[in-house]
Parts: structure tokens; C-alpha cells; sequence
């Protein structure tokens, strides 16, 4: 796709879309009122984070686009070799909160995780397709090429309670990626970023600051 020129879109109004009830247009680095500091040193530079069936998307595209990859973040990551998945086991149980969605899929059970379930889990798993899901998942492993990884920093999160994926598979990706930071967290099953969220942005946190070292051709630690 050519360049645009930096002026092509401000004040442009483009024709309503039938059924469209917002559009968002951001402007690219560098164009308009948004920054281009140094730290961009080009178009291709990328951190991919996901979660569960996302970081195994995140994974995919990382060793496809290796070269442009600065960082891959993992977090409870859905694995075709994933085994040994444990039972559902509450360490905070309460049979009268919340529906049996909630009591199964988390394994912190308190008013203060009912209402994070309640504000962003019910919500979105209203809108989910089942039809779509279950289609999907006849054939949802990609092809993975071989050879190079991701030369980034890495970040590998599962949750030790994890009835839905399991710790085992995730804590086995320290062989893919040698230099990656693994934690298994106890008190977490697959909610994890609901139900430990200081502890996982306290990783990201580091896990960002690596990545700006890795940048920057600093020795870690400066």
C-alpha cells in the first residue's frame, strides 16, 4: 500500500457506512497529532501479547514474522501439546456466589471476582459465536514453521489451578525459548489475569523493561 501523505485524513469526512456505528481513524506515528519517538525505529517493530487461544495465535505469528517480533508475551497459552490439565479445584470456594459459569471458570471465588466477571467476562461471552467456536475447533492448530523463534524477550504465565489448559505444556515452551521468564502462579487457574492481576502486570512490567534493553544494546541490569 503506497505511503499516505500526512494530511490525506485530517478534517476528511467520510461517507457514512450503512450499519457501522463507530469508526475509529488513528493516525499513524509521525502523522498528525501522533508521536514518533526514537524508540520507533521503524514500521515493523511489534510486541504481541495474548492470552489462551490469543497467545497461541500470538505464538504462530511470531515465528512467522520472527524479524519483526521485539517481544512475545504468553499468557495461560492454549498448546496442542498441552496435558496433564488438573480438575477444577476452587482455592477460595463459595457455592452460593455467582452462576455455576462463574463457579467453574474461576478458582478464586470473592465478591471482588464475581464483580470482574460480572463487568468483563459475562459480557463478552455473551457475544461469543458457539456455532463459530465449535467449527473452529475441528481444526484449530496452524503450521508452525521451523527453525527460528522469536529473538525477543519472552514472557511465559500460566496459572497453577488452571483447569482449561493446564501449566505442564506452557512451562515445556522453556526449551523453545531458552531466555524466556516462566511463572506458574498458584492461586490462579485460567482467569489468571482476573484473579492475580498485580503479580501479572508486575511481569509485564519487567518483561517491558527487558524489551526496552534489548532495544537500546544496553547490558541487562543497566
Amino acid at each position: 500500500m503506497p505511503p499516505r501523505r500526512p494530511d490525506a485524513g485530517r478534517g476528511a469526512r467520510p461517507a457514512s457506512i450503512p450499519g457501522w456505528r463507530r469508526r475509529i481513524y488513528p493516525d499513524l506515528p509521525g502523522i498528525g497529532r501522533t508521536p514518533a519517538p526514537p524508540s520507533i525505529a521503524d514500521a515493523d517493530d511489534v510486541l504481541l501479547v495474548g492470552h489462551s487461544a490469543g497467545a497461541y495465535y500470538a505464538q504462530a505469528l511470531a515465528h512467522r514474522i520472527t524479524s519483526r517480533v521485539a517481544g512475545l508475551a504468553l499468557v495461560c497459552p492454549l498448546l496442542p501439546s498441552t496435558h496433564d490439565v488438573p480438575a477444577h479445584v476452587p482455592v477460595i470456594a463459595d457455592n452460593a456466589l455467582g452462576d455455576a459459569e462463574f463457579r467453574d471458570y474461576f478458582v478464586v471465588q470473592t465478591p471482588a471476582m464475581l464483580a470482574r466477571y460480572e463487568q468483563f467476562v459475562a459480557p463478552a461471552a455473551a457475544l461469543v459465536d458457539a456455532a463459530a467456536m465449535e467449527r473452529i475447533g475441528q481444526r484449530w492448530e496452524l503450521t508452525t514453521p521451523a527453525g527460528e523463534t522469536c529473538a525477543g524477550p519472552v514472557l511465559l504465565v500460566a496459572g497453577r489451578q488452571d483447569a482449561t489448559v493446564g501449566w505442564a505444556a506452557t512451562v515445556e515452551l522453556l526449551e523453545v525459548y531458552p531466555g524466556a521468564t516462566l511463572a506458574v502462579l498458584d492461586g490462579a487457574g485460567h482467569a489468571l489475569p482476573h484473579e492475580q492481576p498485580g503479580v501479572l502486570a508486575a511481569l509485564v512490567q519487567d518483561w517491558l523493561r527487558r524489551v526496552a534493553t534489548a532495544r537500546s544494546g544496553d547490558p541487562p541490569g543497566r
